[in-house]
């Protein structure tokens, strides 16, 4: 009997201050949430943003 494969989901990262959906990543299901500081467009600065499904 084959074994099922864990497929890729896809995630997005939202911006803490303007909750704003800037980057979107595919990565394996599990592990931690991510929090990274990325650019955010709308405030021309780097801010905080969380993994969140949509």
């Amino acid at each position: 009997m084959a074994k099922s494969k864990k497929k890729a989901e896809t995630i997005f990262l939202v911006c803490e201050e303007t909750g704003d959906y800037n980057y979107s990543y595919r990565r394996k299901p599990g592990g931690e949430k991510l929090r990274l500081m990325k650019y955010s467009p709308r405030l021309r600065k780097r801010t905080w943003h969380n993994e969140k499904k949509k």
